[in-house]
């Protein structure tokens, strides 16, 4: 079973799922804290959950570097993985990820839930803050009375002021509006 396989039933699975919902934006490919890693799916509502997928021609041997990542950014995450890596991944991975399992049979590939995922117990201010641009970082600033003398500084600082200024709660709605509000030219849609 290939990565596509399992990608493309975790695609439609989503679409099953949030189906109807207009405020729910599947991504494929998110980057996460510049592009140090990239989920393989995640679906912005309300929350930020990213599924990784793990098939049977994958290694673990960058799951530990993709999980520091996502346990700094993603509000939920759900591992999909073949038989082959199932065992070992519980391992590897926080008790709060889920962990689903890709199983191929006769209609094609199906998704087993063996651990339902819980919400991140510890989200990086910081590293979440990453994922608005420059000018949506500003904006929130600004409309928060915040972005006096911030106009002309990097975004880095802007991160810096989001992450120390508003709580994760209130950083993460900001974030997931600012993700949702992109439209259909930020990302080709899953």
């Amino acid at each position: 079973m290939r990565d596509i396989d399992i990608r493309q039933e975790l695609v439609r699975e989503m679409h099953r799922r949030h189906d109807g919902e207009f405020d729910t934006l599947i991504v494929p490919e998110l980057g996460l804290c510049q592009g140090m890693a990239r989920v393989d799916l995640a679906v912005i509502n309300g929350a930020v959950h990213g599924y990784e997928i793990k098939s049977e021609q994958d290694t673990l041997a960058r799951l530990p570097g993709q999980a520091e990542i996502y346990n700094r950014t993603l509000e939920f995450v759900t591992i999909v993985a073949s038989p082959n890596h199932a065992r070992k991944i519980s391992g590897v991975v926080p008790s709060w990820w889920g962990i689903w399992t890709a199983v191929e049979g006769e209609n094609g590939v199906s998704l087993n839930t063996e651990r339902d995922s819980l919400p991140n117990p510890k989200i990086d201010p910081f590293a979440l803050a990453q994922l608005l641009w420059r000018d949506e970082a500003f904006q929130v600033l600004s409309d928060r009375g915040l972005g006096r003398a911030l106009r002309s500084k990097p975004r880095g600082e802007l991160w810096r002021k989001l992450a120390s200024e508003l709580t994760v709660e209130d950083l993460a709605n900001v974030i997931r509006e600012c993700l949702k509000s992109r439209g259909a030219s930020w990302r080709v849609p899953a």
